[in-house]
């Protein structure tokens, strides 16, 4: 039964899942390379939950009481005792095998491992553990307290007690949960990232400007966000990382990155988190 909740990688999408499984009541314990970074995941959900008390959708005695059911860390050796552990660590593969591979002889036998991955083999992390048929992919959605879907991943070697276990976790963290399997993309970004790059190829040839691509798609078919804009909200570095992925394991023209896309990177312009992407937010 997972009453304690190991996260590593105390950012946006690591503080996110620590937020909604310490408001329905989980212990978590949080793990960052250092205290600043505990502190910045602490500042984006103490954020978060002020902005809810702000519209009426939580009271302060909630909020107390989910940030009272945090602890921090640097030291692994803390999530010793976790049932599950949340992976949010930077999307780089050898960087997630080495925390693995650390914490598989730390964590108790029967601990579940769960990688945030959007991209990544759940079964190549698996694969330096000596735990396969306890790792599980959770891929969960940024903002997290606010997305509603998780998509739960299931690798060849994970068993039916360990994938029932994760999947349960995560709807009583008031999540639909998507089965999917080991593949890269899972079932959202496969589907996603051609969309976003075909925007980007239609911008690159000129059938229509940036603003027109994306109202037309908001207007004529009702999408909350143009893919331009989304791309800049996701990061244009992040779909190129995870189409580049894609395409190395499809060998599949639909997702090959567009030549913009890649001098877009390169130069710096990464979307809302630099100030510029396909829209200029310096202003903002």
């Amino acid at each position: 039964m997972i009453k304690k909740v190991g996260i590593i990688g105390f950012g946006q999408m690591g503080s996110g899942i620590g937020q909604v499984a310490a408001a329905v009541g989980y212990t978590v314990v949080a793990c960052e390379v250092a205290e600043a970074q505990l502190q910045t995941g602490l500042k984006y959900i103490t954020k978060s939950l002020d902005k809810a008390i702000e519209k009426g959708k939580l009271d302060q005695a909630t909020k107390d009481r989910t940030l009272g059911n945090i602890k921090g860390t640097t030291t692994l050796n803390n999530l010793a005792d976790c049932d599950i552990i949340c992976e949010a660590v930077v999307e780089n593969l050898d960087v997630k095998k080495e925390v693995y591979r650390k914490l598989d002889s730390i964590c108790k036998p029967e601990t579940i491992f769960a990688s945030n991955t959007s991209s990544l083999s759940i079964g190549d992390m698996a694969s330096v553990t000596k735990r396969r048929a306890q790792f599980v992919g959770l891929h969960f959605f940024n903002p997290v307290p606010i997305m509603k879907l998780c998509e739960v991943v299931r690798t060849i070697d994970t068993n039916d007690a360990t994938f029932k276990a994760a999947f349960d976790f995560a709807e009583t963290l008031g999540k639909t949960c998507v089965t999917a399997k080991d593949s890269p993309g899972f079932i959202v970004n496969v589907l996603l990232v051609p969309y976003l790059l075909d925007a980007i190829r239609q911008l690159e040839r000129g059938l229509a400007t940036r603003e027109d691509i994306d109202n037309g798609m908001m207007l004529g078919c009702g999408h909350p966000m143009g893919p331009l804009a989304l791309t800049d909200f996701i990061g244009t570095d992040t779909i190129l990382y995870i189409a580049d992925i894609m395409f190395h394991e499809f060998k599949d023209s639909h997702y090959a990155a567009p030549p913009l896309l890649r001098r877009m990177v390169h130069a710096g312009y990464l979307g809302k988190k630099s100030g510029r992407g396909f829209f200029d937010y310096s202003a903002k």
